[in-house]
């Protein structure tokens, strides 16, 4: 009796660790499918934009569409082997899927090739890169290129009929720049007249000012009827540099991305306009795409469309629409979703000009942050 006993007591225990292993079994398979790392690659912090917006958006739309997800987060500091390096570092730690700005395409391209083989997708972010990559989150480009060229114009008036125009491009190993160029150019080629046009290494605002240098010494600072600046770091440069040369009557220069400090130099009448691009919408695209990936499933239906790269075809692309915002369009929009506050762009320096700009006769509920 005492050995039936122990017997049934022995097959219920057996039963119970297979049952618990099983149930153990099935958490870990949860966990591992709900918890994995992603990688954040981001080129650099010459421009404000990716540490104070495209990082905390990504972070904030992971943590939202996978809690038990975790975040690797480096930035290259426009060093193409340091992203190499960091990239290899995060495909050995095992994150299974990266996000990658690549500073150089072309560079990158054998990093995203090793991704490739060991089996953890990459979605490029902001700029297509080169290689088997999974998926594509930007803007449309040749779009932003436009706006700056339909701006610049209107902003010419008259002397948009072979009016001088110097053009400032994006950094040459970016395939974004041409793209920006290429649409821009769409607009003014044969309006204008393209006194000078530069390169600009690495987005610098530093080589912005001394092209623009360049560009006063050579044409006359007075001769130079507008600029067509590929972003605002770049129309930073510009316009410090015209400034130094004491020009009085800025030209009109058009910029990208909506810095702070360039929305304040249009409140300001010293930059005529700049592209926003609402980060956080490509931002949480981008999140979607990770997680998707991540989780194996399948990331199409985040896509709207198809992207071919040098190197790949038909790669599933989310292509966003960016809006031209010169001064009577930052209330409808930058603060609108809450870019920026009131606060952040008025300082007491420029309260004469946002009144007169009507940017502080807003409802409540527009002078805060969405994210605060």
């Amino acid at each position: 009796m005492r050995t039936r006993t122990w017997h049934v007591v022995a097959v219920l225990v057996a039963g119970f660790m297979t049952t618990s292993l099983a149930a153990c079994e099935e958490v870990e398979e949860e966990r591992g499918k709900d918890g994995f790392t992603v990688g954040l690659l981001l080129p650099s912090r010459t421009v404000p934009r990716w540490e104070r917006s495209d990082k905390p958006l990504i972070e904030k739309r992971l943590k939202q569409l996978c809690p038990h997800c975790t975040l690797e987060y480096a930035n290259a500091q426009n060093d193409a082997m340091r992203q190499r390096q960091q990239m290899s570092s995060m495909i050995t730690k095992g994150v299974r899927v990266l996000i990658l700005d690549a500073t150089d395409t072309r560079a990158l391209r054998s990093s995203i090739q090793e991704a490739h083989e060991a089996g953890v997708p990459v979605v490029a972010y902001d700029r297509l890169a080169e290689g088997p990559i999974s998926g594509y989150v930007s803007f449309d480009g040749a779009q932003v290129g436009r706006l700056q060229g339909e701006a610049l114009l209107k902003a010419m008036g008259e002397k948009a009929n072979g009016g001088n125009v110097v053009m400032m491009n994006g950094d040459p190993t970016s395939p974004n720049a041409d793209w920006f160029r290429r649409g821009a150019l769409s607009v003014v080629s044969g309006k204008v007249r393209i006194g000078r046009a530069y390169d600009t290494q690495g987005w610098s605002t530093d080589s912005a000012h001394a092209n623009m240098s360049a560009a006063m010494a050579a044409l006359g600072p007075d001769r130079i009827d507008g600029v067509l600046a590929a972003n605002d770091s770049i129309a930073a440069g510009v316009i410090s540099a015209l400034k130094s040369a004491r020009v009085k009557d800025l030209p009109p220069v058009t910029g990208q991305d909506a810095d702070l400090d360039a929305v304040q130099r249009i409140v300001r009448g010293e930059q005529y306009m700049t592209v926003y691009k609402p980060f956080k919408a490509e931002a949480e695209a981008a999140a979607a795409m990770a997680v998707a990936l991540g989780r194996g499933e399948d990331h199409r239906g985040i896509a709207t469309t198809t992207t071919d790269s040098p190197t790949t075809r038909h790669i599933p692309s989310v292509l966003l629409t960016p809006s031209a915002v010169t001064v009577d369009r930052i209330k409808p929009t930058i603060l609108k979703d809450g870019m920026y506050s009131v606060d952040e762009i008025c300082t007491a320096e420029l309260r004469p000009a946002c009144e007169k700009a009507g940017l502080t006769r807003l409802k409540a509920g527009l002078t805060r942050r969405e994210d605060e």
